[in-house]
């Protein structure tokens, strides 16, 4: 799969972006009290998009699913991350709302990504027994 073609590789990389730039913003603006915690939400949104880049060139179909499940790991890590972010006044409602909606639409299509490839790997395997 080409990157270009993949909305899900779009959307990580966009969103990875939008993590860094958030993260910059913040550590430079905002009380430095939580630098460790911009430094976790950095890694793990800025690690949606490595794995999900990761995913596109997989070994196999196994590791495809791998990738991406490790994508959706990170992604909920960062929901995490930005809802304390939130709860400790640290981002304002708005700005955690957006990054929430980013972060919850990754999510979803890491979901739809991984039931398909299971999906298509037991096709696969059951045509292999036959």
């Amino acid at each position: 799969m080409n990157e270009e073609e993949s909305v899900l590789m779009q959307k990580s990389q966009a969103f990875a972006t939008r993590i860094a730039t958030m993260t910059e913003y913040l550590a430079n603006n905002r009380s430095k009290v939580f630098a460790s915690l911009y430094d976790q939400v950095l890694r793990s949104g800025t690690s949606v998009m490595a794995n999900v880049s990761e995913s596109q060139f997989a070994q196999s179909s196994a590791d495809f699913i791998t990738k991406l499940h490790i994508a959706l790991k990170e992604a909920s890590e960062t929901r995490s991350w930005l809802k304390l972010l939130y709860n400790k006044s640290v981002i304002t409602e708005r700005e955690y709302e957006s990054m929430r909606a980013d972060c919850s639409e990754i999510v979803a299509l890491l979901v739809a990504s991984l039931n398909t490839a299971k999906n298509n790997s037991k096709k696969t395997k059951n045509n292999d027994e036959e």
